[in-house]
């Protein structure tokens, strides 16, 4: 059986992440930004665990 749109559905607005998701912009953004705080991150790690010389 079909679902019948009621009122309520026609108006309603989309979920949340669906208008996320349809943003382009933001995808770009999120794609450039978190790889970029990921490997930040990362490195920063990455170097703190470089043990110190013996003076």
């Amino acid at each position: 059986m079909a679902r019948q749109e009621t009122d309520k559905d026609v108006g309603a607005r989309p979920h949340v992440m669906q208008r996320l998701l349809d943003n382009p912009f933001l995808l770009v953004f999120l794609g450039v930004t978190m790889p970029t705080v990921l490997y930040l991150i990362w490195g920063i790690m990455e170097i703190t665990q470089i043990p110190l010389a013996p003076s």
